[in-house]
């Protein structure tokens, strides 16, 4: 059997569905119960600051440290004692990086679907369980005596982490979490095409129109026209079909993240992605829209 499948049975498994359930809604709370502060906290978790998901660049340092941790582990096996200091200091730099992952990649997690919710909690309970092995390992690496124990330790996390990167692999690549759902294969207009008959888009209301083959929101606000991608970048979600707020803001139904309309900058996570700007007129009648130019 393919590990994909294996993988795919345990998120199957009822109690990963009931945990996950519990868990998610406990966690938006706690950020919620912060208030303001709760807020910014959890955008910048998301990465919103960065334009880009903060998790898989913390990743980095718990999976690049215990890599040289088993490397350094297995030239002190075959006789280097020289290196052992190397390692430990190794185990441990992974070890804090590890905590930096598991913030940021459980607050990505409450943003996302039921079924991509199953695997990503497999994926957390697996870096969890490295995370643990690593811990015992560090201890157990302050006495000669239990040295070896130690290494074993961190050979299994090492296996266990590494699989748990699999699943992250196949979060990303085949569930698009984290990825820029406003990327397209279709172009956006150069030129300008109308859309909609201007008469058409009441104050205060949202569209979905297509701008040849691209989705686009159309909204109108304080007798202004906005235009931004209709998909959201986050999972996707049809941002006509969100909430239009006050100040020039749009929220997506799915997750909860703003955007403004001007701009389409994110305002609120769990979107680190910007949402892409149309320009807009009017033209006898019509709403026309078309990329800002320099930006094709």
């Amino acid at each position: 059997m393919k590990l994909h499948s294996i993988l795919h049975e345990v998120a199957e498994q009822p109690w990963v569905g009931t945990a996950g359930d519990k868990l998610q809604p406990a966690v938006l709370k706690a950020f919620e119960a912060g208030g303001e502060a709760g807020r910014e906290i959890k955008n910048a978790l998301h990465g919103t600051w960065l334009g880009h998901p903060l998790h898989p660049a913390i990743t980095d340092v718990p999976i690049g440290a215990w890599t040289a941790a088993a490397v350094l582990d297995l030239l002190e096996r075959s006789g280097s004692r020289k290196y052992a200091p190397g390692a430990d200091a190794a185990v441990a730099v992974g070890l804090a990086g590890a905590v930096g992952a598991a913030v940021t990649g459980l607050t990505d997690w409450t943003g996302t679907t039921k079924e991509k919710r199953r695997m990503g909690l497999v994926h957390g309970m697996m870096n969890l369980g490295a995370t643990a092995l690593y811990t015992a390992s560090l201890f157990l690496r302050k006495r000669k005596s239990t040295r070896t124990q130690a290494v074993c330790l961190s050979m299994l996390g090492y296996g266990m982490v590494s699989v748990s990167a699999y699943i992250g692999g196949h979060l990303v690549y085949r569930n698009q979490i984290g990825v820029d759902h406003t990327a397209t294969a279709d172009t956006y207009p150069e030129d300008f095409v109308a859309v909609l008959p201007e008469n058409d888009l009441k104050e205060k209301a949202m569209r979905c129109v297509k701008a040849g083959e691209v989705a686009v929101l159309l909204a109108k606000q304080g007798g202004e026209i906005f235009a931004l991608a209709h998909t959201c970048s986050h999972l996707g979600g049809p941002l006509s079909e969100g909430d239009l707020l006050s100040g020039g803001k749009v929220r997506c139904p799915w997750h909860g993240s703003v955007f403004s309309l001007s701009s389409g900058d994110v305002v609120d996570g769990p979107a680190t992605e910007p949402q892409p700007r149309l320009e807009v007129r009017t033209r006898n009648g019509q709403i026309e829209v078309r990329l800002p130019k320099g930006e094709s």
